[in-house]
């Protein structure tokens, strides 16, 4: 047989055992790149009391994922092998899971128990002048409009300030407080601890008649001096 044959045979031989190979690799490759879904359950609590943490979020960085817990402190969700979950909470240092990567159970339940991190902010001030010496001498600067005859005296008017108190209209807070007081007020007369028609009324008063006979049988009414 010549060289050429025997090469050509031997080349067709190698490329079908390379890709009977690689068919046969191929679903061993695929399987152990797919991550194995794992639900993860769990109760955030705090670290004194084991009291639930609302509202506290569970949070897979790189997927993009995550819950939050309930009012009781207990979330669930789906995760993945190999997962890194972030537990955060504001007022709490923040609290990392991972889920092993050759995790072989279909859940992962934990109890988290979350440590304050109170941090203490520093004080700001706030000036409109770039250094508080430029603010001490714009302030010494400072000159009151007192003298008359100024826009600041005319708008502190006696007779103008009157007017504008009998003209100006009725605002929300002076509408609610006008309505609670008469609510009160009609609340109190029917309750009979408020003024009414029979309490202003002496003549349709019980007690005011009661007061009357009292008086009458004590003598209050009896002349003090005699008429010779």
């Amino acid at each position: 047989m010549p060289d050429f044959l025997r090469f050509r045979r031997f080349s067709l031989f190698f490329a079908v055992a390379l890709l009977g190979t690689l068919l046969l690799a191929a679903p061993s490759a695929h399987a152990q790149g797919k991550r194995k879904i794992i639900q993860f359950t769990g109760i955030v609590a705090t670290g004194d009391s084991l009291l639930g943490v609302p509202g506290a979020t569970i949070y897979v960085p790189k997927a993009g994922r995550g819950t939050s817990s309930n009012v009781y402190g207990y979330f669930s969700m789906a995760v993945l092998a190999g997962d890194s979950i972030v537990i955060r909470s504001l007022g709490y240092a923040n609290y990392t899971v991972v889920i092993p990567p050759d995790y072989q159970r279909q859940s992962y339940s934990v109890v988290i128990s979350l440590v304050e991190d109170a941090t203490m902010l520093g004080e700001v001030r706030v000036f409109p002048y770039t250094t508080e010496r430029d603010f001490k001498k714009a302030f010494l600067a400072l000159r009151l409009p007192t003298e008359k005859g100024s826009a600041a005296a005319d708008n502190l008017n006696q007779e103008l300030m009157a007017r504008i108190f009998r003209t100006q209209p009725m605002g929300a807070v002076a509408n609610f407080r006008q309505t609670m007081q008469n609510q009160q007020y009609n609340q109190d007369v029917r309750a009979g601890f408020g003024p009414s028609t029979y309490a202003n009324n002496p003549l349709l008063n019980p007690f005011s008649w009661l007061k009357l006979v009292q008086q009458v049988k004590n003598g209050e009414f009896k002349k003090k001096y005699n008429d010779d």
